[in-house]
């Protein structure tokens, strides 16, 4: 992102309007943590890098189910500070102007538990022998003060002191390990830009395994029972890589983990370079490889290329799910337009009262959204046909690299790439009327298979 882009104000947030701080950018995270396993109990200070994006005297960061002790600003010795169930409020002393940094350093502690939410419990959460950490879209609060909205990106650095029975896997790339006392201090830094939604924490027993993805440096944390299954399953991660970069543009982080937990998961979860599965997501039968391939997808879509606001989410999720129908297509199974015409006919026979530009904060994470929003590309595809359908993608991966977007932008960018092709049609159609459209003659462009 920018420096201009950096110190505008935070766009709107009408799906989660309680949460972030429209005032302010948070440019780095700086957090010191313990944690004791056996009686759930995390302290942390958290050192924010702030800058004011107007003239402002007060802020606010979201921070739930922790209790703050200490909060100081650096250079302003009578700053305030008031805490709510949600929110942590300070006040300064005397007012800053617009770009205007601030040194903030927070001291908390307390038990950490999901956050009830209308997408169900979300955050910091504790396995049977760990720690899960799932924060999309509002979660990042349960075990960090932030200004948790989706376009505010920042820097990290997160250092994690724990049992040494226990691995560590955070976002980042692990910068060191030490252990004494009986504890083990684990740091990991990400210097990409990452939304607080995109941060996690895993603690549990893992085996590592370092592998290479395509020439992007991989990690595998698995349990040593489940290894078996992980090699099966994860055979081809390497070659799902590779038709990615083919078709989106270079993997856009320094390395790629995936975590299995040994619990079994409702659903697998993606953070910023990295993918966390259940134990039941991986079955050893590869009966589950369209998740692979969707989590993969999302570090170019939803992590390095982010929304603005979650009513863009789309361009997040049908994206995610239209390269499950690519890695289909380039591993010999279905065509991507067979698989498109088969869920055209499921979504045909479903409610017709979804906004794919515009779901609605109750629909968002609805799967009409990921499959309508699949066709919009399959159909884009067809219209355009497959030359200038991949150079609208990796053109748009290039120029958005760890940034974020609306549907608008989209829409401005593929009539940039094709400006004679009638496409406002197609994403009206598609984006912001009710009812299912047609989907284009698959003679209308070549359809071909990308890798074998």
């Amino acid at each position: 992102m920018n420096r201009a882009a950096a110190l505008e104000p935070l766009p709107g947030n009408p799906y989660t309007p309680q949460s972030g701080d429209v005032s302010i950018r948070v440019e780095h995270y700086d957090l010191t943590l313990k944690y004791r396993m056996q009686n759930n109990r995390l302290s942390g200070t958290a050192t924010l890098s702030i800058r004011a994006t107007v003239p402002l005297t007060a802020f606010s960061l979201d921070l739930v189910g922790l209790r703050v002790s200490k909060v100081a600003a650096r250079g302003d010795k009578q700053a305030r500070f008031k805490q709510s169930d949600r929110k942590l409020k300070v006040t300064l002393s005397k007012p800053v102007e617009a770009g205007a940094a601030i040194t903030l350093e927070v001291v908390y502690e307390g038990a950490p538990r999901p956050r009830r939410s209308r997408w169900g419990t979300i955050g910091w959460e504790e396995l049977e022998d760990g720690i899960i950490v799932a924060s999309q879209p509002t979660g990042a609060p349960t075990w960090f003060p932030c200004n948790d909205h989706p376009a505010d990106k920042a820097s990290y650095r997160i250092q994690v002191s724990v049992d040494s029975s226990y691995d560590v896997v955070a976002t980042g790339a692990l910068h060191s390990r030490r252990s004494s006392g009986g504890l083990t201090t684990w740091v990991y830094e990400e210097g990409a830009p990452t939304a607080s939604y995109l941060v996690t924490l895993q603690i549990g027993r893992y085996r590592r395994e370092d592998v290479q993805l395509a020439g992007v440096a991989g990690r595998l944390h698995y349990p040593p029972a489940l290894a078996r299954r992980v090699g099966t399953d994860l055979a081809d991660l390497s070659r799902m890589m590779e038709t990615f970069e083919l078709t989106f543009g270079p993997y856009p982080f320094d390395s790629y983990a995936v975590i299995v937990t040994a619990d079994d998961l409702e659903i697998p979860l993606e953070a910023q370079g990295m993918a966390i599965f259940g134990a039941n997501q991986i079955d050893g039968a590869r009966g589950q490889e369209r998740l692979v391939a969707h989590e993969l997808a999302h570090q170019w879509f939803g992590n390095s290329i982010g929304v603005g606001g979650w009513q863009h989410i789309w361009l997040n999720e049908g994206f995610a799910c239209y390269a499950e129908w690519i890695w289909a297509e380039a591993s010999g199974a279905e065509s991507a337009d067979q698989l498109a015409r088969y869920y055209w006919r499921t979504l045909s026979e479903l409610p017709q009262d979804l906004l794919l530009g515009d779901p609605g904060a109750a629909d968002m994470f609805d799967d009409r959204v990921y499959k309508r929003g699949a066709l919009t590309l399959h159909a884009l595809r067809l219209t355009v046909g497959d030359s200038a359908f991949f150079e609208i993608l990796t053109s748009w991966t290039s120029v958005k690299r760890f940034s974020v977007a609306s549907t608008a932008e989209f829409i401005e960018h593929t009539a940039k790439v094709v400006p004679d092709a009638p496409l406002q049609e197609l994403f009206d159609a598609w984006l912001y009327q009710l009812a299912l459209p047609e989907l284009p003659s698959a003679l209308r462009a070549k359809v071909t298979r990308l890798l074998r």
